[in-house]
């Protein structure tokens, strides 16, 4: 579990390289907002997270049938990670930030059409 990286990690990489080359500047893992977001663009006050689909809960009402050793310390664990999503999501919409998730396994699959929703999110907000 130790080598488990909780920050850049690959899709945060591609993620962030795709961002750089579309022309967007940014900062990775802010400690000065709240849940450190993955990447930031300040100046168009966007906070964007990519989220492993074990640690935040993807499809969840499915998969928790599916852990099978020590489900009194993961289902516990990764609802409550759910639920820091959602207050983390709401802390930062409060501080007027655009709050952008994706799945880890969504920017693998096509890193491009990720940035798209980045540029359509920006377009919608302003």
């Amino acid at each position: 579990m130790r080598k488990i990286r909780c920050s850049n990690t690959k899709p945060e990489r591609e993620l962030a390289k795709a961002l750089w080359k579309a022309g967007f500047r940014y900062r990775k893992n802010l400690k000065s907002l709240p849940g450190r977001p993955d990447i930031v663009i300040r100046r168009l006050k966007v906070a964007i997270f990519v989220d492993g689909e074990f640690w935040h809960g993807h499809n969840w009402e499915k998969k928790k049938n599916q852990i099978k050793s020590n489900r009194e310390f993961w289902i516990p664990k990764i609802e409550r990670n759910m639920e820091r999503d959602v207050e983390v999501n709401n802390a930062l919409i409060k501080l007027n930030y655009v709050v952008i998730r994706f799945w880890a396994n969504d920017v693998k699959r096509n890193v491009d059409a990720c940035v798209q929703k980045v540029l359509e999110s920006l377009s919608e907000a302003s």
